[in-house]
């Protein structure tokens, strides 16, 4: 079995629950919910042995991805809060990780939890700044080409984006990029949805490993 069968990134808003977010809100992120769904499914067919999520928020930060995509193998879940230290370093410990705990093991399945920017609206979490919208759309495109050095200057080059996500994504660009160097395994990832109906934009994203 490959060390690593899956991976994902995905927005972690507790207003995605149905047992949360009126029947309203969830049709306004539909395409959100689609999309965690279909992950899901993916999941399952390649029964990973266990799963790595990263998150910058505890609690809904690794429950709300969980129950869209690992709800039948909460025992397998082991969990990364991320910290305050910059991009770069959050990548480097996802390397670490995969030299320490991956590398020799099979059926890895991860998910890197987290939100885009929250300042998308003034109606939003935050005030609408600029930067917001810029670091969505530079981060996703980044994102398709594989550019991961913009990736992990984007807080510097926006400021005030007001993001969550970007530490968990680069801790699991590091495990994947690391995989590169070692086994010559490529991936390719894959933008499934992004919206951002409330102020804060939900990327939802695969990769083809």
């Amino acid at each position: 079995m490959p060390d690593i069968v899956f991976a994902a990134i995905t927005p972690h808003p507790p207003i995605l629950l149905s047992s949360i977010g009126s029947k309203e809100d969830r049709e306004k992120v539909k395409n959100t919910i689609q999309n965690l769904n279909a992950l899901g499914e993916e999941l399952k067919k390649v029964s990973p042995q266990s799963i790595l999520i990263s998150s910058p928020h505890p609690d809904w930060g690794f429950n709300v991805p969980l129950s869209f995509l690992a709800e039948k193998f909460q025992g397998k879940v082991v969990t990364h809060l991320t910290g305050t230290e910059d991009p770069e370093g959050h990548f480097k410990k996802g390397k670490e990780i995969y030299d320490l705990e991956i590398k020799n093991r099979g059926g890895v399945a991860l998910i890197a939890s987290g939100d885009l920017s929250h300042r998308l609206k003034n109606e939003g979490p935050y005030d609408y700044h600029p930067d917001g919208e810029k670091f969505d759309k530079e981060l996703i495109r980044a994102l398709e080409r594989k550019d991961v050095k913009n990736i992990l200057e984007l807080d510097r080059k926006y400021p005030e984006a007001g993001e969550c996500g970007l530490r968990s994504f680069s801790f699991l660009l590091g495990i994947l990029e690391r995989r590169v160097e070692v086994k010559e395994k490529s991936y390719r990832p894959r933008i499934l949805s992004y919206e951002g109906p409330f102020g804060v934009g939900y990327l939802v994203a695969g990769f083809e490993l």
